[in-house]
């Protein structure tokens, strides 16, 4: 009789364990493709016609800064009807539901974890490109945080020990052990990691406030002080030579947020002078008023005849991990 109404009162708890509304929902791990690569679920004759060419246009610009086009995210179209099993544990998918009330939703860990998902529909072409069109800068930056989230992530599998970094400059950086410290001198460090075509850096160092005015000249400063770091720092293969910005484009420059703090984020090409090389570069000024300075952190790559986005990413990723004491 006890065992029975042990047995019974074990059932109950776990009835109602199984039908309460609060307990956690369990999904399954997404899977771990490439990264940049977006599912897109739409029908495929929207795809062939106006709605898959603003999408195309969307999400597979080019991106900004670099000296061959390159697009932002791969895609990879599917029609609805086989959006299903291992299909849906993709990370990130857009998907187009036509017939419905026009909007735009982004959802989180909707099939798998981690996963983005957008949702956009409504009732005609005419109303999904507009929500597409008013809603991109929002939809590109949901796809880019999964992404850059997701590359962070692989980066702490092997993550190099910056302890002369916190040491001398005050802040942490997450950077994987493919990279070596090649110069650490006067405050200024220089992490290289060696790919089969060149190089892929990142500098390091402290500047004062003044050293970049907010405004119209912003632009300016920044390229006064990159150029000259890079004359000391940054030697090139002949006397003489040393890293510099190109100065046959504008650099683009926006203002951001990192480590919750103000920064200017400057995209642009680089190069040697007399020696044949150049690349793209990001840099990031970030305002440190409660150590009265700037720390600048810039990632670029030396890559000749290959694709450069993917190197890119990576030096992007590593930059938002940092940590300011």
């Amino acid at each position: 009789m006890k065992k029975t109404l042990a047995l019974l009162l074990i059932a109950i708890t776990f009835f109602y364990g199984c039908t309460d509304k609060n307990a956690k929902r369990i999904v399954p791990k997404s899977s771990g493709g490439s990264l940049n690569d977006i599912t897109v679920v739409v029908d495929n004759l929207l795809w062939e016609n106006n709605i898959g060419e603003v999408i195309r246009d969307t999400l597979a610009s080019p991106v900004e800064g670099l000296s061959i086009e390159e697009p932002r995210f791969r895609l990879r179209q599917m029609p609805p009807s086989i959006f299903t099993g291992f299909a849906t544990k993709n990370r990130t998918v857009l998907k187009i539901e036509k017939g419905k009330p026009a909007g735009t939703v982004i959802l989180s860990n909707k099939y798998a974890k981690p996963q983005t998902v957008v949702v956009i529909s409504g009732n005609t072409n005419a109303e999904i490109i507009d929500q597409i069109s008013n809603n991109s800068a929002k939809i590109i930056d949901a796809f880019k945080k999964e992404e850059l989230i997701e590359k962070q992530r692989r980066i702490k599998i092997s993550l190099f020990n910056d302890k002369d970094i916190q040491e001398q400059l005050g802040l942490s950086l997450r950077f994987p052990t493919a990279y070596r410290i090649a110069k650490n001198e006067d405050g200024f460090f220089w992490l290289r990691r060696d790919i089969e075509t060149g190089t892929v850096d990142i500098m390091l160092y402290e500047a004062p406030l003044s050293a970049i005015r907010k405004g119209d000249s912003t632009v300016v400063d920044v390229v006064r002080l990159r150029d000259s770091v890079g004359k000391i720092h940054i030697e090139g293969p002949l006397e003489g030579s040393y890293m510099a910005t190109e100065n046959k484009y504008t650099p683009f420059i926006s203002e951001t947020i990192l480590d919750n703090k103000p920064a200017f984020e400057t995209k642009g090409l680089w190069d040697v002078k007399n020696a044949f090389m150049s690349g793209p570069f990001i840099n990031y000024a970030i305002e440190d008023k409660v150590n009265n300075r700037l720390i600048i952190v810039e990632g670029y790559v030396f890559a000749p005849s290959v694709a450069k986005r993917e190197y890119m990413f990576e030096l992007e990723a590593i930059i938002k991990s940092i940590t300011i004491k």
